[in-house]
């Protein structure tokens, strides 16, 4: 049985409920999720070796593979291997006590890292609520658990969250205000690999997918909300609320893991707007490089 090394920000339902249904052990897959401090050190830790692939942003990935200036200052050679989710209900989050976006004008807004994609969402959502960059500071806190737990403790007064974490602040008095479905499609989750990715990291790929396909029928509700409880540590009022984000077509799993040509659009309009580099230019022609399943455009290229 192989083993693979994955890095990720918070446990994927997606994985465990492979996991626990046997669909790993089918492929022959022995799994190892390791949890993340942030993006630049799960991809220097990719380049590095210690991880066979990752559960990532695919914004990460553009900066990664495409722009010299990234946070390690260097591009690796990357492939995506399999999109898996349209941002698991990524949505801006006010701390417990704020009511109103303007409420954070001279507050503190925690992102990953300044320059990345799910921050980059933040500040298009704010600029949407009249607050343009400079009318708050921004503070680097890590990954979304931890920004999550900073944002209840009050070390924040906003930041971005997902994948359950959403639904943990909103139960402990956060508000949501905004989700990234505002901004146009987009495409929050996908699994990443140094390129060329491995013969487990396809079988890995196969697997996620037809586990997500599985999941978007609606028949796998309660072993879904058991996974959530379990591996998020989610009540049950917030794990079906999880559920139900998962098979939203704004915001959950990506069905045969292929991402849409329109996401991969709004994830390089937002990046081209708030951290131009001249290796944008052209970018949605080059995205191909990465090597990604997609669905058919009809909108064009």
């Amino acid at each position: 049985m192989g083993g693979l090394r994955l890095g990720t920000f918070t446990p994927s339902v997606l994985l465990e409920v492979a996991r626990r249904d046997g669909a790993l052990a089918r492929a022959g897959l022995e799994v190892t999720e390791v949890a993340v401090a942030s993006s630049p050190a799960q991809f220097a830790s990719l380049e590095a070796g210690e991880y066979d692939a990752v559960f990532t942003s695919p914004d990460n990935v553009l900066a990664y593979h495409f722009v010299s200036g990234n946070p390690l200052g260097r591009r690796i050679e990357l492939e995506v291997v399999a999109a898996l989710d349209r941002g698991l209900g990524l949505a801006l989050a006010l701390a417990p006590g704020l009511a109103e976006v303007a409420e954070l004008r001279g507050a503190t807004l925690g992102v990953d890292v300044a320059s990345s994609g799910f921050a980059f969402v933040a500040y298009a959502l704010l600029e949407r609520a009249g607050l343009a960059p400079g009318d708050y500071e921004v503070v680097a806190l890590g990954s979304t658990p931890a920004r999550a737990q900073a944002l209840l403790a009050g070390r924040c007064a906003a930041t971005i969250v997902n994948a359950g974490n959403d639904q943990r602040v909103a139960a402990s008095g956060a508000r949501l205000v905004a989700t990234v479905a505002e901004l146009g499609p987009y495409l929050g989750g996908v699994l990443a690999a140094r390129a060329p990715a491995g013969d487990e990291a396809r079988s890995l790929a196969e697997v996620l997918a037809a586990t997500a396909d599985a999941i978007l029928t609606g028949a796998r509700e309660r072993d879904v909300v058991e996974v959530a409880r379990e591996h998020l540590g989610l009540a049950p009022a917030e794990a079906r609320a999880h559920y139900r984000v998962l098979l939203d077509p704004a915001h959950g799993y990506v069905a045969g893991g292929r991402a849409d040509p329109a996401a991969w659009r709004t994830l390089i309009a937002l990046r081209r707007r708030y951290r131009p580099a001249p290796e944008l230019d052209g970018l949605e022609e080059r995205v191909g490089e990465l090597g990604c399943p997609s669905t058919r455009d009809e909108e064009g290229p």
